[in-house]
């Protein structure tokens, strides 16, 4: 694959708000990619916080988000190939009298292994996912996203564009 690094290391901050509590919400994120000059984004790192959870009495209660590369219907987690990041912050209170226990979920803000980049974005944009369950106000999702632009070679630009295209 040949990438040509064309920026330094550039950081994207981003957020989605629940229109409405429980209601799945996406946003889509511009990087103002040049197509025509076979422009990707390499992305090197992914943090996702999301807003806690309800903690209501006797009720379980969710929010999951995701960070994909192309637009999606719901959250997805890490075994969908569009999804860069996922996160779930669980509160397990069903046969409580109290708020419940807190869990969470995230899919590694770093990867583990010293790896050059954790995906490529060779679209113009990514996608920011939202969705609670059973909570009573609505929650949001804040995206931090570590990564530099690279010009593609002709094959790997169409190869890329395509298997992201694919991939939705």
């Amino acid at each position: 694959m040949a990438l040509k690094k064309t920026s330094e290391v550039i950081v994207i901050s981003s957020t989605v708000e629940e229109t409405a509590p429980n209601t799945f919400t996406q946003s889509q994120v511009d990087l103002q990619l040049n197509p025509l000059d076979q422009e990707v984004f390499v992305v090197l790192a992914v943090d996702l916080n999301l807003s806690s959870p309800d903690a209501i009495a006797a009720t379980d209660t969710t929010v999951r988000g995701s960070l994909s590369t192309t637009s999606r219907t719901t959250v997805g987690n890490i075994g969908d190939s569009n999804v860069m990041a996922e996160g779930r912050l669980d509160i397990r209170a069903g046969g409580f009298a109290d708020g419940g226990v807190p869990f969470s979920r995230m899919s590694g803000e770093t990867p583990h292994a010293m790896l050059d980049y954790i995906g490529i974005i060779a679209t113009n944009d990514f996608f920011l996912q939202i969705v609670g369950e059973n909570n009573a106000a609505d929650k949001n999702l804040f995206a931090r996203v570590w990564g530099y632009r690279a010009k593609a070679d002709a094959a790997t630009f169409a190869a890329l564009t395509q298997s992201e295209l694919l991939s939705a």
